[in-house]
Order: C-alpha cells, then structure tokens, then sequence
C-alpha cells in the first residue's frame, strides 16, 4: 500500500533532476574542484555564517561519519556516543574498522549531556584504557528528538573543558532544524561544532552530503581520496546542493516531511496508541499490538521495527519524506482503525 520504512524510497525533487539534466553536457573539471562545486561550498559558508569553514561533499551518511573521525583522531582516541548512535548500532563496525572504538552511554531519548560525557570521560583514565576525543551526536537523533541550542551550548562548554571534538552527523539536519520547538540554525551548528554535514540523501537529493569543518584539517582530502570518498564526477553533489539550498528548497521539503509525520502521529495518538519518546521530526515511533503490526503487514504497509515493548506489543518507526502524499497518510490512519 504505502512504504514507511525510511525518508529515502523515492529518487529525487524534480528540482534537482532538472538540475542534473540542465547541466549533464557541461565539461568540468572532476573530484569536486568545479565550478558548481565551489558555488555550492560558498553558498554553504553563507548561509552558515562560517567564511573560513572547509566544505566537502560526500556520498553517504556513513562514509562521511567514518572520514570525520579517522582524520581527527589518533589512533588511541575514541568516540562518544549515545547507545543510540548511528556509528554505534548502523554503520557494521565501520569506526571500530579505522581502530578507535565507540564508547557509548545510555540515553533514552538518544541525546548527549554534558552528564553522560562526563560519565565516560571519568571512566577512561588511564593509558590501559583508550582516550574518550570526540562526542558523536546526531540532529535528529536515531529516535527522532532534536537538540535545542541551549543543549548543545552546554555540549560544546563541556567538549571545550575536556579538549573534546563536537561532532554533529545531519543525516536528517532538514527535519531536526524546521521541527516543533526548535531553535537551532546552521550558523549555530557551525560555531558550535568542530564539524557537522547537512544530510541530502535523505531529504531530497539522489545522493550526497555536505560536510562543514571549522577543525582544521588540512590533509582531509587525502583521508576522503584513500577510502574512496572523492568522485570524479563531484560535480553532480555540487549541483544538487545548490538545487537544495539557493532558494529554501531544502527547507521546505523537511517542513513538509515532519507535516506528514505530524498528521500521522496525531491519527495514531488518537487511536490510543502510546509513543514512549515524544518525536518532533519525521521518525516517529509508536507502540502497537502485535496483531495490529501484523494486520498493517498483512494489507502492504512496510515500516521498521524497532523493538518489542513486551510479549504483545512492539514499538515501530514509522517514517514520511519529502514526498509523502496526505492522501497516503489518511489511507494509512483508516486502514490502522480497520486492524484494531
């Protein structure tokens, strides 16, 4: 019937496929140094406020999560994370792979205080034990919560007291920053992190992400050349984020993702289904009888399961994206009234 698995199902904004078909005959230069490239990074720096910040577009989440932390730490250090975290429950072992270890910290709305940091750092004292160098976050986080500004300020005094990298991953930066309640802009994350990427697969784009470092670095493109991250046809992560962010674009496809969900998690609620962590994004994740989850299974919904809340029950995530028709949303709700 209709797919809530994730927010990358569908192909691309027909902005951005214009774009790509607008510019497919243009010679350019490869590996990222063209023309659109660059337009794309000074745009970027604008609109972050950040003039001397470096830029550089990758493929994936993943990828860009696994550069960050490889160039920026030793080979002793380690990284922080909730026990939510992306590099810690989704990426295979891909940090673990470059040798420093991801040391997590419970957290049941799958954000980082200065507390659970502290609690790590505390337990890391010795050179028997790998050195905690570098918080992970993510905005939204993998359940859906959002950092407010406040939040992350305290982050950063807390990095900043114990000579700590503030590191961001923006998989889903369009949702958290046009959430409820938030407060939080790019040219807070870039003054407030060492690095952060806006997310683009998942908003919008084909493929691609846009890394923003105020950490200097500047050997990170031999990082990004010797593990396979550089194209040679980087214009096309150039052109779609311009497609992405000249006019708002970006913007308003995550405003219409996190609407969608909105309409979707009130129709739940008022079916009486509970939601354990409250979600202001596009993720949201409510608990359902088994059958229910089975019967929606059963007429052709495909979502994630997160995990069992007891014998009977089972929380899923349901996720919208940048093209989720209302028309889906109400269909769903009355098919979900239908398996109760």
């Amino acid at each position: 019937m209709y797919s809530f698995r994730n927010d990358y199902s569908e192909g691309a904004h027909p902005k951005i496929l214009q774009a790509l078909a607008d510019t497919n005959l243009e010679q350019t230069v490869g590996y990222g140094m063209d023309p659109r490239c660059q337009a794309a990074a000074d745009l970027i720096r604008r609109l972050c406020a950040a003039p001397d910040a470096a830029i550089h577009f990758t493929v994936g989440g993943t990828q860009t999560n696994l550069l960050v932390i490889a160039a920026l730490l030793r080979p002793y250090e380690a990284v922080v994370a909730a026990h939510t975290g992306h590099v810690n429950v989704h990426e295979t072992g891909a940090i673990e792979a470059t040798g420093h270890k991801v040391c997590t910290v419970f957290s049941p709305d799958g954000k980082l205080t200065p507390e659970l940091v502290e609690s790590v750092v505390r337990g890391h004292s010795t050179e028997h034990m790998v050195l905690p160098r570098l918080v992970y976050i993510s905005d939204t986080t993998e359940v859906g919560t959002v950092y407010t500004r406040a939040e992350l300020a305290a982050l950063r005094a807390c990095c900043d007291a114990h000579g700590l990298f503030l590191y961001l991953d923006g998989a889903r930066l369009g949702a958290a920053l046009t959430a409820e309640g938030n407060d939080l802009t790019l040219p807070d994350l870039a003054a407030l992190t060492d690095a952060f990427y806006i997310g683009g697969t998942k908003n919008g784009a084909l493929f691609g992400e846009a890394l923003v470092m105020n950490a200097p670095n500047e050997h990170f493109r031999w990082h990004m050349k010797q593990r396979g991250a550089v194209l040679a046809k980087g214009r096309l992560l150039g052109v779609q984020f311009q497609a992405l962010l000249e006019d708002g674009l970006y913007f308003e496809l995550a405003r219409h993702a996190n609407g969608m969900a909105y309409r979707l998690r009130d129709g739940v609620a008022a079916l009486g289904y509970p939601f354990p962590v409250a979600s202001p994004s596009n993720q949201q994740f409510p608990v359902l009888p088994n059958s229910v989850a089975e019967g929606l299974l059963a007429k052709g919904y495909e979502f994630e399961t997160d995990h069992a809340a007891d014998a009977e029950h089972t929380c899923v995530r349901f996720v919208t994206s940048w093209a989720t028709p209302a028309s889906a949303v109400d269909t769903f709700l009355r098919d979900l009234a239908e398996c109760r």
